[in-house]
């Protein structure tokens, strides 16, 4: 007989295609704002709004020492709720409106001073942190209790990125003729009513959410000690290194999206002439390369299968930054061949994001059974904050390049600011990707450690039901 029985306890309940899609909505909800951020917020700050790029660079670091705290407390904040609806969901419920409205403020655009501009972005940019944090938590923590399965959870992992990057495809592809049609011509009104429209839809997607999933893992109460929780964090190995991955990882993601925009109008010269339809070059290179994505994200559960989640990761990533920085010796004249390489390596880089979110929660489980405590909230606050400071330090080092290489908006570049604009959009994000790659070395959790984990907790929620 061996030592470890593997099976679990007691049948685990399927996740219903209703409540994976619907938990799914949620990562559209926040990627109406997200992605929009990732691509068009420094271009819209300096294009459109007026600011100096060294200056929101600094804005976009400075605010990161908010979310410094903001993302743990809300993690903990979390851990402690429990209501009817659970510890996760109600967030979902109360913060989807306050969420809608800063994102939409934040392109409002007033006529103000310089200084009143910079000012008004800090102020709306941070409290827009402040409210992704306050619903973007507890719905990332909710796939960790969603069922105490790690292969169901990677499953609602992979829809949740399809609704996430179905909602990025959205963006990429519409954004444009939208601020086109909506501003008619007046570039700034286009993003107002654009952002508007997005707002809306966040509100009822979060709403969509809420009703649509349920909690399932629900931990023995337990006195609440801040010094514990941190601790068990903190020997949390694995957790660890996708801590560090994901800080390059977004670093690489907002330096590389960051300079999407300005390598198209200035490198290739797209000056919004349509190609297709009423979509220019910029639109149809983003639409077609997150079409792609989608379909890398529908190989995570066969890929999971075959594969530890470990070498996946490393293998993928590697993969998407050698051919990212590939990108850096095309041609300008070379449209189509872009568009290629970029759906290559989308589609390479697909399953990383549902991977990481099934490892996350694979961590949660990890440190319950080490510690014994669950602390579901501050697993996903601290990966949470990975990527907020992730997409700041790279956000502000794509500010920092534009000023560094001579960028000056709106003006014909120089040979040094085109350069700039070249290296910021695929050879620095390909070193970033490798950086993060090197950090998942550490990620020390095999699939036969995971299913020792699952059981072993299986059989002590059970004792702990008992009378």
């Amino acid at each position: 007989m061996s030592a470890i029985d593997s099976r679990p306890a007691q049948p685990v309940e399927k996740l219903r295609f209703s409540e994976k899609l619907g938990y799914g909505m949620g990562d559209a909800a926040s990627n109406f704002f997200f992605q929009a951020f990732n691509v068009f917020l420094l271009y819209y700050y300096t294009d459109v709004f007026g600011l100096a790029p060294a200056a929101v660079g600094t804005m976009f670091l400075v605010t990161k020492m908010v979310d410094a705290f903001s993302d743990p407390a809300m993690g903990l904040v979390a851990d402690r709720t429990n209501t009817r609806w659970g510890k996760f969901r109600p967030y979902l419920l109360t913060m989807a409106v306050p969420y809608g409205l800063l994102g939409y403020a934040m392109f409002l655009g007033p006529d103000l001073s310089p200084t009143g501009k910079l000012v008004y972005a800090y102020v709306t940019y941070s409290l827009m942190m402040l409210a992704y944090t306050a619903i973007n938590i507890p719905y990332s923590a909710l796939t960790g209790v969603i069922s105490p399965s790690s292969d169901e959870r990677v499953k609602v992992s992979a829809y949740r990125f399809v609704c996430a990057f179905g909602a990025g495809w959205l963006i990429f592809t519409f954004v444009r003729p939208l601020q086109e049609m909506l501003g008619g011509g007046d570039e700034a009104e286009g993003f107002r009513q654009t952002m508007m429209l997005f707002a809306v839809l966040s509100v009822a997607l979060f709403w969509w959410t809420f009703a649509a999933t349920k909690e399932r893992v629900r931990s023995a109460p337990m006195k609440p000690d801040l010094k514990a929780e941190l601790g068990a964090l903190a020997r949390n190995g694995p957790w660890i290194a996708l801590f560090v991955s994901g800080i390059f990882a977004l670093m690489q993601t907002a330096v590389r999206n960051g300079g999407l925009i300005y390598y198209f109008k200035y490198y290739v010269g797209d000056d919004g002439t349509w190609v297709f339809s009423i979509f220019d070059m910029t639109a149809i290179f983003m639409s077609l390369g997150t079409v792609a994505m989608v379909l890398g994200v529908t190989l995570t559960r066969p890929l999971t299968q075959r594969f530890e989640k470990q070498h996946l990761m490393i293998a993928l990533t590697v993969a998407s930054a050698v051919i990212t920085g590939v990108f850096f010796f095309i041609p300008a004249d070379q449209y189509w061949l872009m568009v290629a390489v970029h759906c290559l390596a989308s589609l390479i880089a697909g399953p990383l994001a549902p991977l990481v979110f099934a490892m996350n929660a694979d961590c949660a489980d990890y440190g319950e059974w080490k510690s014994g405590r669950r602390t579901t909230g501050l697993i996903y606050s601290g990966g949470g904050f990975a990527a907020k400071l992730g997409l700041a330090v790279g956000a502000g080092l794509a500010g920092y390049i534009l000023a560094l290489f001579g960028f000056i908006a709106n003006q014909p570049q120089t040979e040094s600011a085109l350069l700039g604009i070249r290296l910021m959009f695929t050879l620095f994000p390909a070193v970033l990707s490798l950086l993060g790659a090197a950090a998942i070395l550490f990620y020390r959790l095999d699939g036969a450690l995971v299913s020792r984990i699952e059981s072993e907790l299986a059989q002590r929620r059970l004792s702990a039901d008992k009378p």
